[in-house]
């Protein structure tokens, strides 16, 4: 009878959830507790608790969000790669995946789901990873595919793709009202570096001051929003 158990058995890989919205980490947790083959090992609603808890508790997958309060999803991606056992990361985030899929990416996640499609993907997309793929939407793939082998950047590419990735994070946040001194408490730099971002978002931007930089950062912020 214990042999028969053993042997039916599954195991269970531990998933350890980032977000700042109870009610997402809620629906998260109740969605990965009804699987046989998943378990929810903890959760964080900041970038620092959460480092701290996936580098003592070392879960297989991460569902990390981008956006916090206070603290950078980005950053956290590029923290967990430097740990003895860095989890797999999957980020799940409204942001739209054409501008921050790649970013994701490069900053050591393996699979990238939008919100709005969570139900449908997210199970699948913890799985993928833990089977050692990637995973992303079919179109983001064949865009990734055809700019990679055609070599060249897509014709009409929004300069909000040529910014790096703290100069996003500083651009996302005046667009959504943020002072200087506030952008800069929540990415953890000066009021002075945030200002030297700015200098270079209305330089590749072509915009002549600050007032031209946040009008342009609240039009792009609207439109990233809309469902």
């Amino acid at each position: 009878m214990t042999d028969q158990h053993a042997a039916t058995e599954v195991r269970r890989h531990s998933v350890f959830l980032v977000d700042d919205h109870p009610l997402v980490r809620e629906w998260l947790s109740n969605l990965i507790a009804r699987q046989s083959d998943l378990t929810v090992s903890g959760q964080a609603e900041t970038t620092a608790a959460a480092y701290e808890a996936i580098a003592r508790l070392a879960p297989e997958v991460a569902v990390v969000d981008l956006s916090f309060e206070n603290g950078s999803g980005l950053e956290l991606i590029k923290q967990l790669q430097a740990l003895p056992s860095p989890p797999l990361v999957l980020v799940l985030s409204m942001h739209d995946e054409v501008l921050y899929a790649e970013r994701a990416l490069r900053a050591g996640a393996r699979g990238y789901v939008m919100k709005r499609s969570a139900t449908r993907n997210v199970l699948e997309a913890i799985r993928r990873l833990i089977d050692g793929k990637l995973f992303v939407s079919e179109t983001l793939a064949s865009q990734m595919a055809e700019r990679y082998v055609g070599n060249r950047a897509a014709a009409g590419q929004s300069p909000v793709a040529l910014l790096s990735d703290r100069e996003l994070e500083v651009f996302e946040r005046l667009g959504r009202g943020m002072e200087t001194r506030r952008i800069g408490e929540e990415l953890g730099i000066s009021p002075k570096t945030v200002q030297v971002y700015c200098g270079r978002i209305k330089e590749k931007f072509g915009l002549a001051n600050a007032t031209e930089l946040i009008r342009e950062a609240v039009r792009w912020s609207e439109r990233e929003h809309v469902s």
